[in-house]
């Protein structure tokens, strides 16, 4: 269990890299006139051939599609949880606020992860999540806190509410579609064929939505087109496959879990330097700085915890 520990925190992390990409061309792709609708729907259209080219070469879409038959109505109601009711939200947001708000904001996926576990398991917050596991995350999320305190000054409040509110929802469906999804699929899939399973069965969601668009006349920019290709191979394709493979290695292990979900705080530091490079905003401040150190300790401090038990229950 170290091992799958260890290997689950490292593909954490490098998925955080890629799920950067997201906040940052969301943010760029509003920053153009780009509208929400098609900044989420279109990375889901790109995500669908990438995807089942994946599968299809492994040789793995029968599995899927056995699996996916079985209960069809849950595929549909996580995966739109899961994709739709997180995604649409964030770039939402993206239209809203800068980069570094939404992806701050988002980490409360962190604390959320562990309020939904016990829910979803039927077993009590004791015993499902530790309450050093608990103040680690309430590191991380201090450090995060920190970070916003000297940028929320230059912001309005309709860009604070809008630019977060959308964001707190998606962080609890992100955690929930995910978690619902590993109790479907009870180990049977991997990463690829359950990133492929829920993408295809929340393109009902999506098709709706692009409707939507349309029917407001909102049609998508060149520049967008591209934006979302890039962001659905990143952020869709390999940050989601790299994280859905860590959480698949600790699924039983809900502390663990916790854990992994809690290197997603990465993604901050990762756009905070996106927005630097890309956006050509100003370096962090002192404020910035302080989180960003407070951040990477709750981190280290999930990463080593487990290790600990680990030993003392072997001796």
């Amino acid at each position: 269990m170290k091992s799958n520990k260890s290997i689950a925190i490292s593909l954490g992390v490098l998925s955080a890299l890629f799920f950067a990409v997201t906040f940052v061309f969301n943010r760029l792709m509003s920053v153009q006139g780009g509208h929400w609708i098609w900044s989420s729907s279109l990375r889901f259209f790109w995500m669908v051939p990438f995807l089942l080219v994946l599968v299809i070469l492994r040789k793995n879409l029968k599995p899927l599609l056995i699996q996916m038959k079985q209960s069809p109505w849950q595929w549909i109601l996580w995966s739109t949880v899961g994709f739709g009711v997180f995604y649409a939200p964030l770039t939402f947001a993206a239209a809203y606020g800068p980069s570094w708000l939404v992806a701050s904001t988002w980490q409360i996926t962190i604390v959320a992860g562990m309020i939904i576990s016990p829910i979803i398991n039927k077993t009590s917050f004791k015993n499902t999540i530790s309450f050093q596991a608990l103040v680690f995350s309430l590191i991380i999320l201090l450090g995060i806190l920190i970070m916003q305190i000297s940028q929320a000054k230059s912001i309005s409040t309709e860009e604070l509410l809008f630019g977060t509110i959308p964001v707190l929802i998606a962080a609890f469906a992100y955690p929930l579609g995910n978690r619902k999804m590993m109790q479907v699929s009870n180990g049977k899939l991997n990463a690829i064929q359950r990133t492929l399973g829920m993408t295809i069965a929340s393109l009902p969601f999506w098709i709706l939505l692009s409707l939507y668009g349309i029917s407001i006349d909102e049609l998508p920019s060149e520049p967008q087109v591209y934006q979302t290709l890039v962001v659905a191979i990143c952020s869709g394709v390999i940050a989601t496959i790299l994280f859905f493979m860590a959480t698949d290695k600790v699924r039983n292990d809900e502390k663990a879990l916790a854990s992994v979900e809690a290197t997603q705080s990465a993604e901050v530091l990762f756009a905070l330097l996106g927005e630097v490079l890309i956006l050509k905003s100003h370096l962090p401040d002192i404020y910035s700085i302080i989180g960003i150190v407070l951040v990477i300790v709750g981190m280290l401090l999930h990463s080593f915890k487990k290790e600990k038990t680990v030993v003392s229950k072997a001796s």
